[in-house]
């Protein structure tokens, strides 16, 4: 499993974890497309706007791979700002390739893409 140093842990003063220490011996959890709901609370909203945000500014629109990244935080964007880099994709894997959609990920999150905003 890929370890992406300089990839902020958690959301600041927060429980939202953005990556993982170690590899789960159970097996690798499976990237799943969640849905985001309106009535969300404002702490989960300000999670992946950060997410999305260091995930900007560590890969930007080059593919990525999925490595330590928490599977949980990165399902609220799976499939709409981030997608599969690779066909075929196994979400089961960490060493899947993912890539950003710039653009649907700028409609979702504008304030991710502003310079000079420190979001993790």
């Amino acid at each position: 499993m890929l370890k992406h140093r300089g990839f902020p842990g958690r959301l600041p003063g927060s429980d939202y974890q953005f990556i993982i220490r170690r590899a789960n011996p159970k097996g690798v959890t499976p990237l799943t497309k969640r849905e985001r709901y309106r009535d969300r609370r404002a702490p989960d909203k300000r999670a992946d706007l950060a997410f999305m945000a260091a995930l900007w500014a560590h890969f930007g629109d080059e593919p990525f791979e999925r490595g330590n990244l928490d599977a949980g935080r990165l399902s609220w964007l799976f499939g709409r700002e981030v997608l599969p880099a690779q066909d075929p994709f196994d979400p089961a894997s960490y060493d899947a390739l993912l890539v950003i959609d710039e653009a649907a990920a700028r409609l979702s999150f504008p304030e991710a893409f502003e310079d000079g905003t420190e979001w993790a």
